[in-house]
């Protein structure tokens, strides 16, 4: 495996084993496209898109130029109070149009851990002003992510993500992923009265890639609506394009509460995560004459990360991006379903979107804990860079610009690196299969499909 030539290094690597990870650096060094190439120049395709954020793809001189533009007139202010710089008010407006939510107003962070923290807040400080100030419990789902923060740490579903820090918030309830039922009974258990909201992702991404099982996401909607609670879509992963149509709320017709974005809204080039709150939401902090609500951070709205932000959405929608991602999901679907044929491999899920996961099976990680680093490097070693998820699954999830030859070099690299490491493939019953199918009751909407649905989907271009 190419590595870094230094002997050691003093960056603690997020997610790292630093015993391991010291003297040991992968340095990516340059990209273009849906390739990325290390220092000592081997190119690689990026089939994670990095961390799930690279929706236009990599070397995009546009959004550099309209950083350095930005840059040259004034990099960042301040947005406390009453200031506010240009290109965050102009996003501001054009996040808000693009919205599935009616009268939506938009709270800036620098990240999707970030935006999780504020939801938290937003969630409890809502019913403390509408004079509920009990409703303070959290109902999440295993095999979440929510970010790393305090509150997205304690919201976890991944329990490897909790273990060592303590008791972080003891008002959080951890449900089954996919049991509308159960999200009633603990709400009826615990009382409507004392929940304040249901973190939800529409589609579990560090977890393992799970789509919603059918008609899911419509029952909890309504069981939350019925109950009161507030509905809260994690879109981190899921926003600006990556399940075929701008958000996943939208695709699913979720008519959320709050929605949280981050990664594909500046595709990476800055840091910056958006909380999109539907008006209903923001009223009471809107319309309270003297009540400030003491939230925020340094970089809220950041005026070089906000004009990035627009040159991406643009990029987005001149280039027709969010109509290729309903292009490739067949793509995706159709290329990793023979991996489900390796004995190693427990299930292939793919179907939704560009996102796509080969997941080992448990008892073989179990017998051979480096299974997954592993297979890992022999990917590395056939020019491939992904990452093992939380329940061991190869992600699956690259920039939108990837073209099928890559997409089918991906899948093939990865049959590869499965044989490599003892994996044989024998013939196996679709139904190992995890797909969304192509026209469900809750999809599509009195479209002819659900690949219909998402091309109506796509928004008009929103000028900026």
């Amino acid at each position: 495996m190419l590595v870094s030539n230094r002997a050691s290094t003093t960056f603690w690597h997020p997610f790292a084993d630093m015993s391991a990870v010291n003297g040991h650096e992968l340095v990516v060094a340059s990209g273009q496209g849906a390739r990325v190439r290390t220092q000592d120049g081997r190119e690689y395709i990026d089939a994670s898109a990095a961390l799930w954020f690279n929706n236009v793809g990599h070397g995009r001189r546009e959004l550099a130029d309209a950083a350095a533009a930005q840059m040259m007139t004034l990099a960042a202010y301040s947005n406390f109070g009453d200031q506010a710089t240009e290109p965050t008010l102009r996003l501001s407006d054009r996040l808000s149009a693009l919205s599935p939510q009616e009268d939506c107003k938009v709270f800036f962070t620098s990240g999707g851990s970030d935006a999780v923290d504020t939801a938290v807040k937003m969630v409890r400080r809502y019913w403390w002003l509408k004079g509920q100030p009990d409703r303070t419990w959290i109902i999440t789902r295993n095999r979440a992510y929510h970010g790393m923060h305090m509150a997205g740490t304690a919201l976890a579903g991944i329990p490897a993500n909790r273990d060592g820090h303590g008791d972080l918030d003891s008002r959080v309830r951890n449900i089954q992923w996919d049991s509308a039922a159960e999200l009633a009974a603990v709400i009826d258990e615990l009382g409507a009265e004392k929940v304040g909201a249901f973190f939800c992702e529409p589609v579990i991404g560090a977890g393992g890639i799970y789509a919603p099982p059918p008609g899911y996401l419509d029952e909890v909607r309504g069981i939350c609506r019925d109950r009161g609670v507030l509905f809260v879509a994690d879109e981190v992963i899921t926003g600006y394009g990556r399940v075929g149509s701008m958000f996943a709320s939208t695709r699913w017709a979720l008519d959320p509460d709050l929605i949280l974005t981050a990664k594909g809204l500046t595709s990476g080039y800055l840091p910056m995560g958006a909380v999109l709150v539907a008006g209903r939401i923001a009223e009471p902090f809107w319309n309270s004459p003297g009540v400030m609500w003491r939230h925020g951070y340094t970089y809220s709205g950041h005026a070089t990360a906000a004009a990035v932000a627009m040159a991406n959405l643009d990029v987005l929608e001149r280039e027709r991006l969010v109509e290729r991602v309903v292009e490739l999901q067949p793509v995706v679907a159709r290329l990793l379903q023979p991996l489900s044929q390796h004995d190693a491999v427990h299930e292939v899920r793919a179907g939704v979107g560009l996102l796509g996961a080969v997941q080992v099976k448990p008892d073989v990680i179990a017998a051979d804990p480096t299974f997954g680093p592993r297979l890992i490097g022999q990917l590395r070693e056939r020019g491939v860079l992904t990452r093992m998820l939380a329940d061991g699954s190869v992600q699956v999830s690259p920039p939108f610009v990837i073209g099928e030859d890559d997409l089918a070099s991906i899948a093939g690299a990865i049959d590869e690196a499965l044989a490599a490491l003892g994996s044989i493939r024998r013939a196996r019953p679709m139904l190992d299969v995890n797909l969304l199918p192509d026209q469900t009751s809750d999809e599509a909407g009195g479209f002819g499909s659900s690949d219909d649905r998402l091309l109506a989907d796509v928004p008009p271009h929103h000028g900026g």
